[in-house]
């Protein structure tokens, strides 16, 4: 009998379904100017990030912050 900590030997083999010749002509990292150029990442501090399920609530909460503070405030340059 095996002992529960003993891992399973995992097995190095492709599924039959795995068609290999769809899988050419693959280019590593093809779309990742695209994604860098219209994406901006921000790292939420834990306890900020709590109040935020996902990045449309992160998203309205700062459209509701620019709105409130338009005209009391100046754009940075």
């Amino acid at each position: 009998m095996k002992k529960k900590t003993e891992k399973r030997a995992q097995r190095d083999e492709l599924r039959r379904e795995y068609d290999l010749s769809k899988l050419k002509g693959d280019v590593r990292g093809k779309y990742t100017a695209r994604y860098r150029a219209g994406t901006n990442l921000v790292l939420l501090s834990p306890d900020v990030a709590e109040y935020f399920p996902d990045e449309r609530s992160v998203n309205k909460a700062l459209r509701t912050l620019i709105q409130a503070g338009k005209g009391t405030l100046r754009r940075a340059r």
